[in-house]
């Protein structure tokens, strides 16, 4: 069912998945082309998760009478880091990957998020998010088509999630994979994406393009028309509350 297609990294049509008499995907359709940056968000329990394990081939049990066409080649970031804490940081980044060069080619993407000269360090030695660049790494030194990411950033502290969000969007520029990612939080899907997607019932409510130049800045009236936009698609009231003087 993986492979390759013409101008898209990823085809879907008319994908279902129930969990007993659950039905939590409807039908869904999308397209990723080789190169977007797609978000996706949704309601907690709307699916999101369920339909990038499918994209990951992650589960068995989705069904449909269409079509699931994605590339061999797609790496996964979850929520942790998921590094195995018996083996050194370089062993984690090249783990499964073969030939004289791998070591290097650990190097040299542990160089690129940042963490050139940690490769001897343990797991446990980092923080949480030197273990996200790590597994970051570990994705990306594969050169995956599709990056499929599950709120890579959700466990982090603001000041660590702005630069892991920086970092992210230099190595998608550098190297170009499709990426799938996951998320509750309105103003990374606008920040980082080139379209968002919002879930809805098990099938695709909205489907946005992002025109806005980067890099975007919070403030910025075109950002926060898009926030706006999506914030109302999810059923979240932009008005403000109202203040009452309870003094007199």
């Amino acid at each position: 069912m993986a492979t390759d297609t013409v101008g898209l990294t990823v085809k879907v049509r008319d994908l279902r998945r129930g969990f007993g008499d659950r039905i939590v995907l409807h039908g869904v359709d999308l397209d990723i082309a080789r190169g977007e940056f797609v978000a996706l968000l949704g309601r907690s329990g709307s699916g999101k998760s369920t339909l990038l394990r499918a994209l990951g081939e992650l589960d068995h049990g989705v069904a449909g009478d269409g079509e699931l066409t994605v590339p061999q080649e797609r790496s996964v970031v979850f929520q942790d880091s998921r590094l195995l804490p018996w083996i050194k940081v370089l062993e984690n980044v090249t783990l499964g990957l073969t030939g004289p060069g791998a070591a290097q080619r650990g190097r040299d993407a542990l160089a690129e998020v940042g963490l050139a000269g940690r490769e001897k360090a343990w797991p446990r030695e980092l923080s949480g998010g030197e273990q996200q660049r790590v597994a970051l790494a570990r994705s990306l030194v594969r050169e995956p088509a599709l990056l499929l990411a599950d709120e890579p950033f959700g466990a982090l502290d603001a000041l660590t999630r702005i630069r892991m969000h920086g970092l992210l969007q230099d190595l998608c520029a550098r190297h170009r994979p499709a990426v799938l990612l996951v998320t509750h939080d309105v103003d990374e899907a606008v920040l980082l994406a080139d379209r968002v997607l919002v879930l809805d019932e098990g099938r695709i409510a909205v489907d946005l393009s992002i025109e806005q130049a980067r890099p975007r800045r919070h403030g910025d009236p075109a950002v926060a028309h898009y926030r706006e936009q999506l914030l109302t698609a999810l059923g979240v009231s932009t008005d403000p509350i109202p203040y009452e003087d309870d003094s007199r």
